[in-house]
């Protein structure tokens, strides 16, 4: 059975796509910690992070590299922090959340975003790309 996130990478579910290759696609978090959070997701479906195969282990952080640096330049923030949680979509992904303070970089601080802020983040975050 597909996840979620395979049924995003098909196209089945809208998202707000920042970057894809061969073996990764990059969407907006619809429930960001802050403005900007973007997921890092392999296409390949494996559950957990760390058992995703060598070559997608060494690719995904220099594939999420210039999405960082774009990160930074379009999001007031102090730096873009990494998180590999996993429990909540048995999919392996990468959770790049602008910092802005580091009392709230936390999932508690998650909520709902709404479209038309989720649209003009993407833009910011593109301009950089």
């Amino acid at each position: 059975m597909s996840t979620i996130f395979t049924k995003i990478i098909k196209g089945e579910i809208p998202s707000h796509k920042i970057a894809e290759n061969d073996l990764f696609y990059a969407f907006l978090d619809i429930r960001p910690i802050a403005p900007g959070h973007t997921l890092v997701i392999p296409k390949e479906e494996v559950d957990h992070f760390f058992d995703m195969n060598d070559d997608n282990l060494n690719h995904i952080l220099k594939f999420a590299q210039p999405i960082v640096k774009a990160i930074e330049s379009a999001i007031p923030c102090k730096r873009v922090g990494s998180m590999i949680a996993g429990l909540e979509v048995p999919h392996a992904h990468l959770h790049l959340v602008p910092i802005i303070s580091m009392q709230e970089f936390s999932f508690a601080y998650a909520k709902q975003a709404q479209q038309e802020d989720l649209i003009t983040i993407r833009e910011k975050i593109l301009k950089y790309l």
